[in-house]
């Protein structure tokens, strides 16, 4: 039975992996539940799964949930920096979901990683933020680092048992394989008219048209950020240059993503559009087990189509693409103005199309200095917030 720890407990992949458990409870047991401020989310999730420990990042929200927790739960509450880099780290953990959103979730990822845990990643900001730091410790420590989002997770499934072993490091010349497909649906602004996208409220960004997912995330598929953001996790994931990344627009979501080979053929991995089943994936790799998602019905699917990005609708996934060419520098830069942009547009203080002039003036603006160390990651990070907020103030 493998001992998990969840970052990111109370949010959506938090509740599929939950799920995903639910289906298989002899093979799973839950170690620790991590979650940020949400105490009302984490107490329900305690009563119901029994963990062993229950961490809040927010100390106030951490004394809240030890007061309102039953006597005799047997739940202990820890709150801390250093708490959580000994939760991940804990003998008794093998798996480790890093599922907390944005650039919080970096610290505790690259602990597991350290740690030599089975790493399933859904916090694609570690990469983009930390990449070749976060792939010199995954070699360094023999952690397995297994994709969640599901575009990488089907890149995953469609390439040869050699490369699925050699995350970070992949030949992917030396496999035969051209180029890697990564799919996006366009999100809920594919055919809106251009000019009514200034117009666009959080409530019209966050109406995803297939998946479920946080705030968040969700406004960066409108925008097609998470795309450019993927694209860059997948740069070091799969260790392509970038005449072997291409994005390609698909609306109905349901090829999650494609590899195509030197010699013609394109192997693609499909499902219904649920996180489970990406998820169970990673939980089981390489055996596989009951998701609890429906099969895909062929005969219910209908049309597939595929679109070639247009870069004047989505200007956030060219902003990424570039700065993914640009280097490690420029993407920890446009993540932070990003977070930043985006934070300010869901409280009303932006309009949607501020986001990418945020984040754009953020890339221009900020003085870059090489990465050496976490460090040095953390103080661009914190540098460019500052940045982006006063840009935000300005407008």
């Amino acid at each position: 039975m493998q001992k998990m720890v969840i970052l990111g407990a109370t949010g959506s992949i938090g509740a599929s992996t939950l799920s995903v458990i639910g289906n298989n409870p002899e093979a799973y047991s839950i170690y620790a539940l991590v979650a940020n401020t949400n105490v009302d989310k984490m107490l329900a999730l305690c009563i119901e799964h029994k963990p062993s420990i229950a961490h809040m990042v927010d100390v106030d929200s951490a004394r809240l949930l030890h007061q309102r927790l039953p006597a005799g739960s047997g739940v202990e509450v820890t709150t801390g920096a250093a708490e959580l880099d000994d939760l991940v780290s804990a003998p008794c953990v093998d798996t480790v979901m890093a599922a907390i959103v944005g650039a919080a979730g970096l610290l505790p990822t690259l602990a597991a990683v350290k740690a030599g845990k089975r790493v399933l990643l859904a916090n694609k900001e570690s990469l983009v933020m930390s990449g070749r730091l976060f792939i010199e410790a995954m070699k360094a420590s023999g952690a397995q680092v297994l994709p969640v989002d599901s575009e990488h997770n089907a890149i995953f499934q469609a390439l040869p048992e050699s490369i699925q072993s050699n995350i970070g490091y992949c030949d992917l010349d030396g496999a035969g394989i051209s180029h890697i497909l990564l799919t996006g649906s366009g999100g809920p602004f594919l055919t809106s008219p251009l000019d009514s996208l200034s117009a666009m409220t959080p409530a019209q960004a966050c109406k995803h048209p297939n998946w479920s997912m946080g705030r968040k995330i969700s406004v960066d598929s409108a925008s097609m950020m998470n795309k450019g953001l993927e694209y860059i996790e997948a740069r070091w994931l799969f260790n392509t240059t970038p005449e072997q990344l291409k994005v390609v627009i698909h609306p109905q979501s349901v090829i999650h993503s494609m590899v195509q080979y030197r010699d013609g053929s394109v192997l693609a991995q499909l499902g219904n559009p649920d996180m489970r089943t990406p998820i169970a994936h990673c939980m089981s790799y390489p055996q596989r087990i009951n998701s609890g998602v429906e099969p895909l019905d062929f005969f219910k699917v209908g049309q597939l189509s595929f679109l070639e990005p247009d870069f004047e609708r989505f200007p956030c996934l060219s902003l990424a693409i570039e700065a993914c060419k640009q280097g490690q520098e420029a993407t920890t830069v446009l993540n932070a103005a990003n977070e930043i942009s985006v934070a300010a547009f869901l409280e009303n203080k932006l309009t949607f199309t501020d986001i990418v002039k945020v984040n754009e003036t953020c890339l221009s603006k900020v003085s870059m200095s090489s990465l050496k160390s976490l460090d040095d990651i953390i103080a661009l990070d914190t540098q460019t917030r500052r940045f982006a907020l006063e840009l935000v103030a300005k407008i």
